[in-house]
């Protein structure tokens, strides 16, 4: 699966494949210098170098066995990437009917701290809180509202209409 998505990547990346049409109703963003970066193996290489100095500079001596887990944090990011989007389609429940195979996987979904609210981050894509139900909770929002009221970062405000939340299952339309 993660040599499939890193294969649309690159065709996307090289401008060898096409965006979906229903991807195109609102502008996507293009970025090419941050994705020149991203996709840089000597960036990675300084990524992997960061990990390892932080290593050398805390791992307490004596606890030479910690520098095991040094490869756990060079593929932390393609794993969580590819777990999110493997589970977040695959397992769980569906609020909103979006016209694709997206769910919401709890208990998980706190546990990476929101990520697997897939179903209601594809109905509300602008949306920094993912959670939308009262049983569920999305721990990075929590974080980013404190990192807004220390002045961190500005919060946008995300319009959700009740018209959008109509769709949602279990609820009564109007």
């Amino acid at each position: 699966m993660m040599v499939h998505t890193r294969t649309i990547y690159n065709g996307f990346l090289k401008n060898t494949n096409d965006v979906d049409p229903k991807f195109l109703a609102e502008p996507l963003p293009k970025w090419d210098a941050m994705d020149r970066i991203g996709d840089n193996n000597f960036v990675r290489l300084l990524w992997i170098a960061a990990y390892v100095t932080f290593y050398v500079a805390f791992v307490p001596a004596g606890m030479w066995y910690l520098y095991f887990l040094l490869p756990i944090h060079f593929l932390m990011g393609p794993v969580q990437g590819a777990v999110v989007n493997w589970c977040g389609h695959k397992y769980g429940y569906s609020n909103f009917d979006n016209g694709d195979k997206s769910k919401n996987t709890s208990p998980w979904g706190i546990i990476l701290l929101g990520e697997l609210f897939q179903n209601n981050h594809h109905k509300f894509k602008d949306s920094p809180n993912f959670a939308k139900k009262w049983y569920e909770f999305d721990p990075s929002f929590q974080v980013m509202k404190l990192l807004n009221f220390v002045g961190v970062i500005k919060l946008k405000p995300a319009y959700i209409s009740p018209a959008q939340l109509q769709g949602a299952k279990g609820t009564k339309a109007a």
